[in-house]
C-alpha cells in the first residue's frame, strides 16, 4: 500500500528541487549548530569533572557531536541530489545510492531525537553522579599536599563561590568531615586535643565552613566557625536568624544549572530534528517523482511521488532483511564449521 501519494507536475518538481536545495543548506548549518552545542555541553561537563563520580552523563554531548557531524554529510549530499534533480539526465546516477543513503539518514535522525530525550531524562544520573563526586570533593578538601588532590580545595572553593552554594546537600555537610589539614592544627592546644579525642575516628570536626561559603551580600561579617553556638556571637540566634552563608547545597545548584542547559539545548536540537525530518521527507518525494521520469522522452510530464511504496512495517522489514540474512549466514557458517570439526572421520 502506497503511503502519501502526491501528483507532481513539471513546475512543481522544479520548485521542490530548488526549495529543498535551500532547505538542505539550512539543515547543514543546523547540523553544525548541533555539533557546536554538543561541544559546549561537553566543555561545561568537563569543567566540573572533579565533582562528578561517573561519565554516564557525557553520552548526551557525545551523541550530539556525532549526529551533528553526520548531519553535515547527509545534507551536503541532499543538496547535490537536488541539483541533479533539475536535469533528468543526471539524476539516474543516484539510483543505487539513495536506498542506503535514506537508511543511514533515518538512523542518525532518530539518534538525534534520542539525544533530545536523553537530555531531559538524565537528571537522575546527573544527580547521583554529583552526590558522590561532591561528597568525595568535600572529604579530600584538606589534602592539599596529596598528589592528585592538591587542587581539590581550590576547585571546591571556586565552585561554591561561582554557584553561591555550600556543601553537598547544605552547609551542615562540612560539620561531618575534617576539612582543616593537620598541618594547620596546634596539637599542643587543649581544645584541639579534646576535639580529636571526642571523635571515634580521631578527626578534628568543627561546626564551621570554609570561607567560600560566606555570602558577600550579607550585611553582617562572615561567621565561619561556631555556627551552632549562640553565645559565641553577639546578637545571634542559630535557629531563627538567617545565616550569612549560602544555604543552598552545591548539588542542587549544579543540577539546576546543568538541567537548565540541557533542556535549552534539547529544545534547540528538537527544532533541528524537525528541520532534518522535513529534508528527508521532501527528498523522498523528489526521488520517487523523478524516478517516474526515467526512460521517458518527455521529461516534463506529470508524475506521482510518494513517501513509502509499501506500508511502514513492510518498508522496515525490507531494510532489515539484508542485515538479518548477513548475520544468519555468518552465524550459520560458524555452526557448520563447528559441526565439521566435531564430526569423527569416516571409517573406510
Amino acid at each position: 500500500m502506497v503511503v502519501m501519494k502526491m501528483k507532481f507536475p513539471f513546475q512543481k518538481r522544479v520548485k521542490l528541487a530548488q526549495g529543498l536545495w535551500l532547505l538542505s543548506w539550512c539543515a547543514t548549518v543546523a547540523g553544525a549548530t548541533t555539533f557546536t552545542l554538543g561541544c559546549l555541553l561537553k566543555t561545561e561537563l568537563l569543567r566540573r569533572a572533579e565533582v562528578m563520580d561517573n561519565a554516564d552523563i557525557h553520552i548526551v554531548p557525545n551523541t550530539l557531536m556525532i549526529v551533528g557531524l553526520a548531519s553535515l554529510g547527509i545534507n551536503y549530499f541532499a543538496s547535490k541530489i537536488c541539483q541533479d534533480a533539475l536535469d533528468a539526465g543526471r539524476f539516474p546516477r543516484w539510483k543505487n545510492f539513495l536506498k542506503p543513503y535514506f537508511a543511514v539518514s533515518c538512523f542518525f535522525t532518530v539518534l538525534m531525537l534520542l539525544s533530545v530525550i536523553m537530555s531531559y531524562a538524565m537528571k537522575g544520573s546527573l544527580e547521583s553522579s554529583l552526590k558522590a563526586g561532591l561528597r568525595n570533593g568535600i572529604r579530600f578538601y584538606k589534602d592539599t599536599d596529596t598528589p592528585g588532590r592538591c587542587f581539590q580545595k581550590q576547585n571546591i572553593d571556586r565552585l561554591q563561590m561561582d554557584f553561591e552554594c555550600c556543601g553537598n546537600n547544605d552547609f551542615r555537610d562540612w560539620f561531618e568531615v575534617q576539612w582543616i589539614s593537620n598541618r594547620y592544627l596546634d596539637f599542643s592546644s587543649k581544645e584541639v586535643k579534646d576535639r580529636v579525642k571526642s571523635n571515634v575516628d580521631g578527626r578534628y570536626l568543627v561546626d564551621g565552613v570554609p570561607f567560600s561559603c560566606c555570602n558577600p551580600r550579607s550585611p553582617r561579617p562572615c561567621m565561619q566557625y561556631q555556627l551552632t553556638n549562640n553565645s559565641a556571637h553577639y546578637n545571634y540566634d542559630y535557629l531563627t536568624e538567617e545565616l550569612n552563608i549560602y544555604l543552598r547545597g552545591c548539588r542542587e545548584a549544579l543540577v539546576h544549572y546543568y538541567m537548565g542547559l540541557m533542556n535549552t539545548i534539547g529544545a534547540g536540537v528538537l527544532s533541528i530534528f524537525i528541520l532534518q525530518g522535513s529534508v528527508l521527507v521532501s527528498l523522498r518525494f523528489l526521488q520517487t517523482a523523478m524516478e517516474a521520469v526515467a526512460g521517458k522522452e518527455n521529461t516534463e510530464i506529470e508524475t506521482e511521488g510518494y513517501l513509502l511504496e509499501k506500508g511502514v512495517k513492510d518498508t522496515i522489514m525490507e531494510y532489515l532483511d539484508p542485515v538479518l540474512k548477513f548475520f544468519l549466514l555468518k552465524n550459520g557458517g560458524k555452526v557448520e564449521e563447528g559441526d565439521a570439526a566435531e564430526k569423527p572421520p569416516a571409517v573406510p
